[in-house]
């Protein structure tokens, strides 16, 4: 799957995804730091690379609708978080990406659980 990881999410990140056999671009390899949430997440679009990031804007369907993307993933990382926890969440999210595709879906990753926002009109996922 070709993924795209949001600035605050490090190479360690990167490294993961790409041993998960994933194509990965990083939104600071591709000059885009600066660049707003549409900008991104048109970037994205042009690409057809899920969206991963920490940013919970991302996380509203009714700004962001997951079914114009390849995906969106948030990471939902505990308050006070250790790279430990980031890494958890990345391998947990590695794992659901094999067993199902996200492709027009917003996933939320927290500890211990995947929430997949399921759109009104949608079937099960």
């Amino acid at each position: 799957m070709k993924i795209k990881l949001d600035e605050n999410l490090g190479e360690r990140g990167a490294e993961l995804f790409r041993a998960a056999g994933h194509d990965v671009a990083t939104v600071s390899g591709e000059g885009l730091c600066s660049a707003s949430d549409r900008e991104l997440i048109a970037a994205c679009k042009a690409e057809e690379r899920c969206l991963v990031s920490l940013d919970l804007d991302f996380a509203n369907p009714l700004v962001f609708d997951p079914a114009a993307y390849a995906g969106i993933a948030v990471l939902r990382v505990p308050a006070e978080q250790t790279p430990q926890d980031l890494y958890a969440l990345t391998d947990a999210l590695i794992v659901e990406m094999a067993a199902a595709p996200i492709t027009g879906r917003l996933w939320i990753v927290e500890h211990g659980r995947i929430r997949q926002y399921q759109p009104p009109n949608q079937g099960p996922p």
